[in-house]
């Protein structure tokens, strides 16, 4: 009898530790905008490398993501973001709403992939891409596009499908990309009389639906309900994968692209555990597992997934982020007064 009382304490205190282990956790809360099949890989990972972390993450599109962290501006929810458009991010740190923090091991990361005072720390950039439906081009006899201007060929009416930039950080990069590839003069000119607005209006007469992410073009397409996805380059990846007839397509004019990166937002209710996680995610580790998904990753020396075109192959195009930032408003309320009728 003794020696069951005595098995039972030390069940007990067994209990009791792993309990207070389980509640020694600090939480951390994260907003994401990267996409769910990355996310829950990364998860993984960092959850066996910061066991004393609780890690909450949401995942929300780009733009639902912005709207919720100024909604709650007055009362903040989340700890830091990860992974979120560097055009979007820039928004709040002139709203006062990102606090800076140069996470251990930012002077890895060269200065062209960080904010100089630690406002925002990129950890990889995605880039636009075409994912087309073989079957769909062969069957309806489609021509193979090349890049954006072929998708003005009225063979391809009601067969595209592309990312509403006011939702997607997808939509927004391809939009952006063409204002400044197609007019030379965007940076001294109204951003409503930009040229590239009458290709758009062109280009509208051929789509058949914006939609709010920016990897449901690709992925309606692979299921063979458009011919053309306007969308971004790992998830063509992921759908090959899988055993679709898809290829892609990277535009001959210039792949839009953007930056994903991490910030601590101001008032964070666990800032020291946010810090760990930040210190975590710009790591070699975590690049490291970045990279089997991205074209490429802002840690030096690690190369993206064998299956995707090596980074220096791609034409990317002359992306101005601190004019994207700046005229995003203005971007979006045009393109909004276009084509959301």
């Amino acid at each position: 009898m003794k020696r069951l009382k005595s098995l039972f304490v030390v069940l007990v205190v067994a209990g009791i530790m792993q309990a207070g282990l389980a509640m020694a956790k600090e939480t951390v809360v994260v907003y994401t905008a990267l996409e769910n099949e990355e996310v829950v890989e990364y998860l993984k990972q960092a959850k066996q490398e910061l066991p004393d972390l609780d890690i909450q993450a949401i995942r929300l599109s780009t733009g639902e993501l912005g709207a919720r962290i100024l909604a709650e501006k007055n009362n903040p929810q989340a700890d830091c973001v990860w992974g979120w458009a560097v055009t979007n991010l820039e928004e709040f740190v002139g709203r006062k709403m990102i606090k800076p923090y140069k996470p251990a091991g930012w002077d890895k990361i060269p200065s062209q992939f960080k904010n100089p005072d630690g406002y925002w720390t990129a950890i990889d950039l995605y880039a636009a891409a075409f994912v087309i439906n073989e079957k769909v081009i062969a069957q309806d006899k489609l021509p193979m596009p090349k890049g954006w201007k072929d998708l003005l060929n009225p063979a391809y009416k009601n067969k595209l499908i592309m990312p509403n930039p006011a939702s997607s950080g997808t939509g927004f990069l391809q939009v952006a990309s063409l204002l400044e590839m197609l007019d030379a003069d965007y940076k001294t000119k109204a951003v409503a009389d930009n040229k590239a607005w009458d290709f758009l209006k062109e280009l509208d007469k051929n789509m058949g639906q914006y939609i709010k992410s920016g990897s449901k073009p690709a992925k309606l397409t692979a299921a063979g309900e458009y011919a053309v996805g306007c969308s971004f380059a790992y998830v063509y990846s992921s759908l090959k994968k899988k055993g679709f007839p898809v290829v892609m397509v990277l535009p001959e004019e210039g792949a839009g692209f953007e930056l994903e990166s991490n910030a601590l937002l101001a008032n964070a209710r666990h800032e020291a555990a946010a810090k760990k996680f930040l210190d975590w995610a710009i790591s070699k580790k975590a690049m490291e597992g970045y990279a089997k998904f991205k074209l490429g990753v802002t840690y030096p020396g690690i190369a993206g997934p064998a299956d995707m075109p090596a980074l220096k192959s791609i034409k990317l195009a002359p992306m101005d982020f601190p004019w994207q930032s700046k005229n995003r408003a203005k971007i979006l309320e045009v393109w909004s007064n276009l084509f959301l009728h």
